[in-house]
């Protein structure tokens, strides 16, 4: 038996913005005795790292290269645009992608929204990573449109966020290599879809009692034993042995 049979455990890639407390929460009520590591990623590398065999499954965002890959969406989120406080589009509760036509709209190269058009007008540099693009939004460069989630990652009080009404939205996906879809692989993938313990598509966890079985208690009641049965006709006779003896006679009147 190798090391690895001995002590399973099962390995979590997330990229930003995903949280994966809730399933954690539960995989640790279903599965005490297999240990959870979690491993974060960049959105860009997280297809490669599961291809390479450095996580069983990841928390990825869609679209992905797909190659050797199974993927299951699980949720979709709201995109918004992170602007300063006092900028204009503070005063709203909504824009649309036109009402940011005369900004700056940075595109960072972690970028996986899928725009046919992007807004705004592009920066003279693409930042490296969504956090960078942060950074020159509270400078006052441009505008970030962005997953929700990633918003709230990187708060900062001098900046706030307004939903965009027609920008594409990001979509989370739990994705494993397609020939490595083990026993905990579908473990986990039943505690993101919900499913209960005793599911028939989840893993019984101990052999079942089949359901025609009952336990031998009732036998005793259905036929009682000769001995009880000859001392309740005694006692319920009027003319058993026990009964003369047991009784007092009648008086004549």
């Amino acid at each position: 038996m190798t090391s690895s049979e001995e002590t399973p455990s099962f390995r979590l890639a997330y990229v930003p913005g995903v949280t994966p407390t809730k399933w954690v929460r539960i995989w640790n009520e279903r599965l005490p005795d297999v240990p959870l590591t979690l491993i974060g990623v960049s959105a860009a590398e997280a297809s490669d790292v599961l291809r390479g065999g450095g996580a069983d499954a990841g928390l990825v965002r869609l679209p992905i290269d797909r190659t050797g890959l199974s993927a299951i969406p699980l949720y979709t989120e709201t995109t918004v645009v992170v602007i300063p406080k006092d900028h204009v589009v503070a005063a709203v509760e909504e824009v649309s992608a036109e009402d940011l036509a005369d900004d700056v709209v940075l595109h960072p190269l972690d970028d996986t929204l899928e725009w046919e058009h992007r807004p705004g007008r592009p920066a003279i540099e693409r930042p490296a990573t969504t956090a960078d693009a942060i950074e020159l939004v509270a400078a006052g460069v441009g505008l970030l449109v962005v997953p929700q989630s990633l918003a709230r990652l990187h708060h900062r009080k001098d900046l706030t966020y307004r939903p965009v009404s027609d920008a594409p939205e990001s979509r989370v996906a739990l994705s494993w290599l397609e020939d490595e879809t083990t026993d905990l692989v579908e473990d986990f993938i039943g505690i993101v879809r919900g499913r209960t313990v005793n599911s028939s598509r989840g893993r019984p966890k101990a052999p079942a009692q089949p359901k025609g079985k009952r336990p031998d208690t009732g036998g005793a009641r259905r036929k009682p034993a000769a001995g009880k049965a000859a001392g309740k006709s005694a006692r319920s006779g009027s003319g058993g042995a026990k009964g003369g003896k047991r009784g007092k006679p009648r008086r004549r009147s």
